[in-house]
């Protein structure tokens, strides 16, 4: 990437996957140049909001930046960027979204994320930080800034307005007023399970911001908790790409003596499948144990050490549609699999996930399907 005080090798996490995608794009350019013509020192606490790869936090190591991120897979991508471009060990600070954010802010730069909820979690997190002379700048592609981006902004922070677009990106631009009253933060928001789910009906479900489908249950999940292996008694279960838990906690509630293991790349999912799992399982019943980590998918589970897998995987890598995360989750389970170990994966028909279990497993079964979504089965060998 070239910005105007330097040229960046930059790369995604991990490193040599199926997407190829470039670490930046022209919103991470668009707003590297408007701090450079503003010609301001930056001086104070620079804090980097939703950097998805690291690029805007690695421009700017020289002003030692706070960067909070939802994403684990973007925190060890701005570490290897920042050690390939010679920063410092000390040259950025690293926070998650489950983090005290800094207690002063001074340069706010948001890169707008996908999740409006999101956004708005983070800028109430942020509101009592920022004061009124803090310079604070969005920026993002214009498919991913509306009018709401910009009224949150304002309801949040202060009087907001966006640039002319270049190369479909924009900036948003937004000036602290003490005078605005940031509302009460509405997250993690808490709703009960419907009834038709399993074992999780009528049970409560905890969501903090930018959970996908965090204000009720998405089609997909509710299609899969109606066929999951609820039979079988203990052994080792992983719910993979976790999001809030709730089908990890199905497969709990029916397998007491089950050891679960609930795992996926955002911060905010592990901390809502927890809340969710824990808030579910309070009662007199004893169930087994259960561990909440972050991480990329199955890394650092142990070769052929689980039982069982259940994973609704993500096609969406912000805006790319990719099949590559899909990919390494399902070979990940296949080493992580016992032999004789299942995966079960919910998706849509088109996606033609049993074309790539075949590829790897050397079988896939159809357990259920309806007009959208099918339930596959595969075995490892």
């Amino acid at each position: 990437m070239t910005t105007p005080s330097a040229e960046l090798a930059l790369a995604r996490f991990p490193e040599g996957s199926r997407d190829q995608l470039r670490a930046w794009d022209a919103s991470d350019e668009y707003l590297l140049r408007h701090l450079a013509d503003r010609g301001d020192a930056l001086d104070g606490t620079v804090v980097v909001v939703g950097d998805r790869w690291g690029a805007l936090t690695t421009a700017l190591r020289d002003h030692r930046p706070v960067q909070i991120t939802d994403s684990f897979l973007a925190r060890e991508a701005t570490r290897a960027n920042l050690a390939r471009n010679g920063a410092e060990p000390d040259s950025a600070r690293l926070l998650t979204t489950q983090d005290p954010p800094p207690a002063r802010v001074d340069v706010l730069l948001v890169r707008v994320p996908k999740s409006l909820a999101l956004l708005e979690d983070q800028l109430l997190r942020l509101a009592p930080a920022v004061h009124e002379g803090t310079l604070v700048v969005g920026t993002g592609m214009a498919k991913e800034i509306h009018t709401s981006t910009l009224k949150l902004f304002e309801r949040i922070l202060g009087p907001t307005r966006t640039s002319l677009a270049e190369k479909k990106a924009r900036l948003v631009f937004c000036t602290p007023d003490a005078r605005v009253v940031p509302p009460a933060n509405p997250w993690p928001h808490r709703y009960t399970l419907p009834d038709g789910v399993g074992p999780v009906s009528g049970r409560p479900v905890v969501n903090h911001a930018g959970v996908f489908c965090a204000e009720r249950l998405d089609i997909g999940t509710r299609f899969f908790l109606q066929h999951l292996p609820y039979e079988g008694g203990g052994g080792r279960v992983v719910d993979l790409g976790c999001g809030n838990g709730v089908v990890g906690t199905a497969v709990a509630l029916a397998r007491p003596e089950a050891e679960l293991l609930f795992v996926d790349e955002s911060y905010q999912a592990v901390a809502s499948a927890e809340a969710t799992y824990r808030a579910a399982t309070d009662g007199p019943v004893e169930y087994g144990k259960a561990e909440f980590r972050v991480g990329d998918g199955l890394d650092g589970v142990p070769d052929g050490s689980v039982d069982l897998v259940l994973n609704n995987p993500p096609f969406h890598s912000h805006q790319a549609t990719t099949d590559a995360t899909a990919w390494r989750m399902f070979t990940g389970a296949r080493r992580a699999l016992r032999p004789g170990g299942e995966l079960w994966v919910v998706g849509n028909r088109h996606l033609g996930y049993h074309v790539k279990l075949r590829r790897l497993f050397g079988n896939s079964e159809l357990v259920a399907s309806d007009a959208k979504f099918v339930v596959l089965k595969a075995v490892r060998t």
